[in-house]
């Protein structure tokens, strides 16, 4: 088994909805930053292939048929080289929308980690790996509003101008089931599209 699909786009773009529709698509498991949750040891490999660290790919995501969110969505230029048969996706929305999203949950989550005493050391470690990731690599430590904008929006189009265009959809999860379909080449279920993880979803589970 290999990975066939790579997400490039960030979080609170859909992906866990994303994640939930791949899945019932076939393509299972899929990798998303609450796969690691659940799964603590993985945290420390992707701080090191955040730190440059030499990773390999094919054991860290053994089993797994698709990724998406961050940590892996950081990593899409390699996954894309070291899996050069997977289609990639990017999910995107309205920058304004996704910036109100993610200073909400996200960013609130990496600014206020829980007080010391009220989070086991495993968790810790998950919480301090996303921390490298989204804060200090994706946005170099800085959360001011336009800078995030301006990082989300480059990456966006670096994703958009690398990738070639059979390989790549460039999809907002409100388009639903057909672009996905088509794109992947699997009929469009009769189930409705996956909708979770709203804000409200996200803080409770926090």
């Amino acid at each position: 088994m290999s990975v066939k699909l790579i997400g490039a786009g960030f979080g609170r773009t859909g992906t866990l909805s994303l994640k939930a529709a791949l899945e019932m698509l076939g393509l299972k498991p899929c990798h998303h930053m609450m796969e690691v949750f659940m799964n603590p040891p993985q945290a420390p490999v992707w701080s090191a292939a955040a730190r440059g660290e030499p990773v390999d790919w094919d054991k860290l995501l053994k089993g797994y048929e698709a990724t998406v969110d961050w940590p892996s969505a950081h990593f899409w230029r390699e996954l894309a080289l070291h899996f050069p048969d997977a289609k990639v996706l990017l999910t995107a929305r309205d920058p304004e929308k996704w910036y109100a999203s993610f200073e909400d949950t996200i960013m609130k989550a990496i600014n206020n980690p829980p007080p010391e005493g009220k989070a086991d050391e495993s968790m810790k470690i998950v919480g301090g790996m996303g921390a490298l990731i989204v804060r200090d690599k994706t946005f170099g430590g800085n959360f001011d509003k336009a800078h995030v904008l301006k990082v989300y929006n480059d990456h966006n189009e670096t994703v958009r101008r690398t990738i070639p265009p059979a390989r790549l959809l460039d999809y907002d999860v409100s388009q639903g089931w057909e672009p996905l379909c088509k794109f992947l080449g699997v009929p469009v279920p009769s189930a409705d599209f996956p909708r979770t993880n709203s804000r409200e979803e996200f803080n409770a589970r926090r």
